[in-house]
């Protein structure tokens, strides 16, 4: 036996335990998380890993919110810091975007680069719909779509809350990526547009032109400059060693140099409002500016 997979046996205990602590079954328990009885057993029997989002709803049924933060150190403890996007879509999109909201609402100070996609927070539900859809047909996850914007669509409450803050670099080119109708791309620029000048995100943009110390590659953001959360096509990255969120942090530094905020953002953003305009009334015209 691996040692993750003892780890994950080592955990499912700790679920158990407090479980018939709380006098539950397996099927009471299930009920009042609004699983199917199978998932609990998985998890117990360590065949199934935890998620955040699991981990939070296990420990409010059985009222012990205070064993959480141990249990979530558990998890990251024998979590591997590859984490394969098949393997954290099995359960579907709704249970990925809880655990993030997990992560988020726990940070004080996000930082975050795109150099191809609007960051999850700020995108308008018709984006996300046609996003996680990609995903879903590209991973051959399940097609829990609608769950997986919802719960989408709850992270952005952090936008609004005082006390933290979200610095955001997005490459122009991501502006130019079609992942939904035309229209639809309007209004998620639109939504970018009414986040400049926000108390509690700023937004800045690395026009085209920008001069820049190396060629974009990965999106990744910084939680708190403790934990880096990196995507590649086929896996996501959880970086938390001391080397690995400072060299990440340097790069994000580096690429901050390079964007425009505030009036000379809106410009651009306007732009590529305009060219969804251009690309709706005339198809051809459209799909040059995108070449």
């Amino acid at each position: 036996m691996s040692d993750f997979q003892t780890a994950r046996r080592v955990l499912g205990a700790r679920l158990r335990e407090l479980r018939t602590e709380a006098g539950l079954s397996g099927k009471e328990l299930a009920a009042l998380v609004d699983w199917q009885a199978s998932k609990v057993s998985k998890l117990e029997n360590g065949k199934q890993t935890a998620s955040e989002a699991d981990i939070h709803a296990w420990t409010q049924a059985v009222g012990r919110p205070d064993v959480a933060a141990e249990l979530r150190g558990t998890l990251r403890a024998l979590e591997t810091a590859y984490r394969t996007w098949r393997r954290q879509l099995a359960g579907g999109h709704r249970s990925v975007q809880e655990g993030h909201l997990l992560q988020e609402e726990d940070a004080t100070e996000i930082l975050i680069f795109e150099s191809g996609v609007i960051p999850g927070i700020f995108q308008t539900p018709e984006y996300a719909r046609g996003v996680l859809t990609d995903v879903s047909n590209r991973v051959g996850s399940p097609r829990d779509v609608e769950a997986g914007v919802q719960a989408r669509m709850r992270r952005q409450a952090i936008l609004y809350q005082p006390g933290r803050h979200i610095h955001a670099l997005v490459w122009e080119a991501a502006l130019y990526v079609n992942r939904c109708e035309t229209q639809a791309m309007a209004a998620q620029i639109e939504r970018l547009s009414a986040l400049v000048g926000s108390s509690t995100v700023t937004l800045g943009l690395i026009p085209f032109t920008a001069r820049l110390p190396f060629s974009p590659k990965h999106g990744f953001w910084i939680m708190d400059q403790s934990v880096v959360v990196a995507d590649t096509w086929n896996a996501e990255l959880w970086l938390d060693s001391d080397e690995d969120v400072a060299y990440y942090a340097k790069v994000w530094t580096l690429i901050s140099e390079s964007a425009v905020y505030g009036h000379l953002a809106h410009r651009l953003l306007m732009r590529a409002r305009a060219s969804c305009d251009l690309a709706s009334n005339y198809p051809h015209s459209g799909m040059m500016l995108q070449q």
